[in-house]
């Protein structure tokens, strides 16, 4: 009796006839370009960024150089480190330095992570009715314009403001906190804005967390301090690291939600590294030193970053694979 297909001695099938799983051939796979061609579906995204990122600041630390200003001036001339050594002696850059700090401290790395951290951990346990409600207002207050929060917080604090109205309502007394206590009101303005991208990322991280381990820690007799300190932080820490470099970055940069409250003041006491760039050189006209200050505050603001991202890294090497 014959067969249709041919067979070789030993009645073995011929190797064309095997299947691929079997040993025959793979598919055919195709070799990656080479040369310049791996770059082409790149190349407009990096010429962007080339454009609008890397241009501006190259000219920028250009002008840092310089002595350049918007008036009174035919042309600008090349003073090396000038502006930075004026920077390092000016009283006023480094209490904007110290606000900076302050405000980044208080507003970023503490208010905003643990409200954040507590909300999205409340939300948890809430109605879908509550999750809701809560939600959608920390959600609004995060989709405001800087300004326009900005001028809501400026009318909650002011002297007769909402703040003062429900401390005289309970017997306290009132007082111009705008005045009193400028750098920690704007720091408290910038957690009610910013906080609800804290809720969101721990909210997303707490939701990975298994129950079954929750559960088994509850069975062991851990509390909810415990639960939280030795499993909660643990689990969610690469969320903690990347949340808490994210709300640096954004905080070191905030602008228009402190001018609209302060304009910096009373004096400088709320004058921090932005503003203080901003007057320098667009009240004062010092386009060279104001652009130095701002390219220190890059520096600082990648300091920071470099920081987070080496926390993320040796802790993703630490973890047991």
């Amino acid at each position: 009796m014959t067969t249709d297909s041919p067979t070789h001695k030993g009645g073995s099938p011929p190797r064309d006839a095997l299947p691929k799983a079997a040993g025959g051939p793979g598919p055919v796979r195709t070799r990656a370009p080479r040369g310049g061609l791996r770059w082409l579906p790149i190349g407009p995204a990096t010429a962007l960024l080339l454009v609008f990122l890397a241009g501006p600041i190259g000219y920028c630390a250009y002008i840092a150089f310089t002595d350049m200003q918007l008036t009174g001036q035919e042309s600008a001339s090349f003073v090396g480190l000038e502006n930075f050594r004026k920077a390092f002696a000016d009283d006023g850059f480094r209490n904007a330095v110290w606000l900076t700090l302050v405000f980044t401290l208080v507003s970023s790395v503490i208010g905003q992570n643990v409200l954040g951290l507590t909300l999205a951990a409340l939300m948890q346990r809430a109605s879908r009715p509550v999750r809701s409600l809560t939600g959608g207002i920390v959600v609004a207050a995060w989709v405001l314009p800087e300004v326009v929060a900005g001028f809501l917080l400026y009318a909650f604090f002011r002297d007769d403001g909402t703040l003062n109205a429900v401390t005289a309502f309970l017997g306290l007394p009132g007082q111009n906190w705008l005045y009193t206590l400028p750098i920690l009101a704007v720091a408290f303005a910038n957690v009610w804005r910013g906080t609800a991208f804290s809720m969101l990322v721990y909210s997303a991280a707490l939701s990975e967390i298994p129950d079954e381990v929750t559960e088994s820690a509850q069975l062991d007799g851990a509390g909810a301090l415990q639960r939280l300190w030795h499993l909660t932080l643990p689990m969610i820490r690469r969320a903690i690291g990347t949340n808490l470099m994210l709300n640096t970055l954004q905080t070191l940069s905030v602008f228009g939600l402190i001018w609209a409250m302060t304009r910096g003041g009373p004096g400088n006491r709320s004058q921090t590294l932005p503003l203080y760039m901003y007057e320098q050189a667009f009240k004062n006209s010092l386009i060279g030193y104001g652009t130095a200050v701002a390219l220190l505050l890059l520096v600082v603001g990648g300091l920071f970053a470099v920081v987070y991202l080496r926390l993320l890294r040796e802790d993703e090497e630490g973890s047991p694979s």
